[in-house]
């Protein structure tokens, strides 16, 4: 009997269906614990192939995107499981604090909002972190409006932190009115149709949307189009795109051929003759107004249309009224390379004001191929890769047009390049200084540090350092240094005055979290010895609010967290957290910071000096002169030590440090 169960068992065992992604995930389990990401996501992909509801697959994939940067991919994939499986709060959680990373803050308040209504305390504080400073920007970009500011920064601002609350009715009133402050910015229609589709308002989304697709920013016409339904516009859709932007040419223009198609020649001509008159006098309307009233016998009125084409300088409209009228062809018997190179130029400036972006590389590359000394094509090839996403041939058209004579070509391209070369470059240099005085030791000190850092696909980043940690009065005194806010951890003396060579790496930073370990020799300038330097830790950083850079002011926070360990010093780990909140406060031209600091530092062997809490105000300000991430900082602190066995000072002090904060990338 008890062999005929067995075999009862095995019999079901064996007819349950093999699972069809085993093979992927095992693969991809194995890839893992060798840290193969590429071959990892590989198969977790395929795994998802064979599986497509299995919300476990889509999270494993999303975790393993975070071991190599790539949030945004690992944010999609949360999404995906999330939807498969909405009782799962770690994921949701996950996609949430993705989607504000990501810049998604209004998908990140909704998903927090959800959470927290289940009792989900980390969740509240997600969610009041992102509702508080929305609430209090609406607010005030209200009062704004009210005393005056009636401009397109002002709507623009109160819409989009509208949109952000999900306050969708006060965010599309105000995208409308900014958008009519400055028709030209195309952006912001398409902004009002993605906030009109989440109202539901289908309608007057795809007007909207129709008439961003239109005319006007490539990269708007793009984006709408997207939001788009796949099908054509209908006629009624067509109109009503044009109440909202009657001045729209390429909208009214594509109307009246589409009326042409369905054989609704009286109200074609109606809206080719509302182009035909300037403004806007649209040369392809006059000439196609002429050929509707060519071919109803009205001559005399057609020939003055003909008139205004033959003056014209289009050579191949020229020609379409020459061979309806049975005149001679205008022909370039031998076309010059000047005048391919400039036919190219002119196809490619068609394609991108239609916003065929694929059409307009094509031709751009004809055009550079005929003068490659253009850096006005090298700029357009720059920023058509960039659109498509071609990152690599982006920045190499940008580095090339940063060259250019023309200051305003040159400026534009070097901006470009900048923001660019962090996401392509190979290697990049970061360098950071941070003189400061302090009253407390009647001293100046300085931090710096020049780190080159070489991009892997393998979320470890390697890279070759330089620090130096000095003071001029070469101080070796009994006191700690830890308390002195230098960005690199200080030792039990103030001054190491030491510039200490290192290789090291580091991770990619996930959720403001980055771990690293260098190696290296710290060579004494006043002594000239050369001691092993060992050291690595874990560091987190997190902000919100108005950062001293940002387009407005208010209220901001931020706080880092690190965890050191330095063998040069007794093999001694210290753990300091730095945190400060306040108010942003001027003009972009000269902007200040007001908070109040909160400082804590202390050490696994608890020697007095690396035991300590600080607490007092502090300003940060940055004006128009200084480079962009220039700050001069002014604190007022009073600490006290938490050890004070073997400790030669006071248990508390008092220290008014003024440095000056400065970094760049290379």
């Amino acid at each position: 009997m008890r062999t005929a169960v067995l075999f009862f068992i095995a019999g079901i065992a064996f007819a349950q269906p093999p699972d069809p992604a085993y093979p992927a995930l095992a693969r991809a389990y194995e890839a893992l614990k060798t840290r193969d990401y590429d071959t990892a996501i590989s198969s977790f992909l395929k795994g998802i192939e064979a599986a497509p509801e299995r919300a476990s697959i889509r999270k494993d994939l999303a975790y393993t995107y975070l071991k190599v940067g790539e949030n945004i991919l690992a944010r999609d994939q949360f999404r995906e499981a999330m939807t498969i499986d909405p009782k799962d709060t770690q994921v949701a959680m996950e996609f949430a604090f993705l989607c504000y990373e990501t810049k998604e803050q209004a998908q990140a308040r909704r998903i927090f909002d959800r959470i927290r209504k289940t009792g989900n305390a980390e969740a509240e504080k997600a969610f009041q972190n992102i509702d508080g400073p929305l609430a209090t920007g609406i607010e005030r970009w209200k009062k704004a409006i009210e005393m005056g500011a009636d401009n397109f920064s002002a709507h623009f601002e109160l819409a989009t932190l509208a949109e952000q609350r999900d306050e969708l009715p006060l965010a599309a009133e105000n995208y409308e009115k900014a958008w009519r402050q400055l028709p030209d910015r195309r952006s912001v229609l398409v902004d009002l149709g993605r906030v009109l589709k989440a109202m539901h308002e289908e309608e007057r989304a795809n007007a909207a949307l129709l008439a961003a697709s239109r005319g006007g920013e490539p990269r708007a016409a793009e984006m709408a189009r997207e939001l788009l339904p796949e099908r054509y516009p209908y006629v009624p859709e067509f109109r009503k795109a044009l109440e909202l932007d009657p001045s729209n040419v390429d909208l009214r223009r594509e109307l009246g051929f589409l009326l042409l198609r369905m054989d609704r020649t009286s109200e074609a001509e109606q809206e080719f003759r509302k182009l035909a008159e300037p403004p806007p006098g649209d040369l392809l309307a006059v000439t196609q107004l002429g050929f509707l009233l060519y071919s109803q016998g009205q001559r005399p009125e057609a020939m003055a249309l003909f008139q205004r084409v033959l003056a014209a300088n289009d050579q191949d409209l020229s020609n379409r009224v020459r061979a309806v009228l049975q005149m001679p062809q205008i022909v370039n018997a031998t076309q010059s390379p000047e005048a391919a190179g400039n036919e190219a130029l002119a196809m490619a400036e068609r394609s991108l004001q239609a916003g065929y972006m694929k059409d307009a590389l094509k031709y751009l590359d004809e055009a550079q191929e005929t003068d490659p000394g253009d850096y006005s094509i090298m700029l357009k090839l720059a920023w058509t890769n960039n659109i498509l996403h071609h990152d690599a041939e982006a920045f190499h058209w940008f580095d090339l047009a940063r060259h250019s004579p023309d200051p305003k070509i040159a400026l534009e391209a070097s901006h470009a390049y900048s923001n660019l070369r962090g996401a392509v470059a190979r290697f990049h240099t970061t360098a950071w200084f941070y003189p400061l005085f302090s009253t407390r030791w009647h001293d100046q000190f300085g931090y710096a540090q020049v780190k080159t850092e070489m991009r892997t696909r393998f979320g470890i980043l390697p890279y070759a350092s330089v620090r130096f940690v000095g003071d001029t009065r070469e101080t070796l005194g009994n006191g700690g240094a830890s308390g002195i806010g230098s960005p690199s951890v200080a030792p039990q003396y103030l001054s190491e005055s030491s510039f200490i060579l290192g290789v090291g790496v580091r991770t990619v930073p996930w959720h403001g979290v980055t771990g690293w370990f260098e190696a290296g020799s710290a060579v004494g300038y006043l002594t000239g010895h050369m001691l092993p330097d060992y050291r690595g830790g874990i560091s987190a950083a997190r902000g919100i609010g108005h950062t001293l850079g940002g387009e407005s002011t208010g209220f901001f926070a931020d706080s880092t967290l690190d965890a050191i360990f330095v063998s040069r010093f007794g093999n001694d780990s210290l753990v300091y957290s730095q945190s400060r909140i306040g108010f942003t406060v001027g003009p972009r031209d000269f902007r200040a910071q007001f908070y109040i600091n909160g400082n804590l530092t202390f050490d696994d062997q608890r020697q007095y000096w690396a035991n300590f809490v600080e607490t007092g105000p502090g300003i940060r300000i940055h004006s128009a002169s200084m480079p962009q991430s220039m700050y001069f900082t002014v604190n007022l602190l009073r600490g006290a030590y938490l050890i004070n066995q073997d400790n030669p000072q006071r248990p508390n002090f008092n220290d008014l440090r003024v440095g000056v904060w400065y970094a760049f990338t290379h």
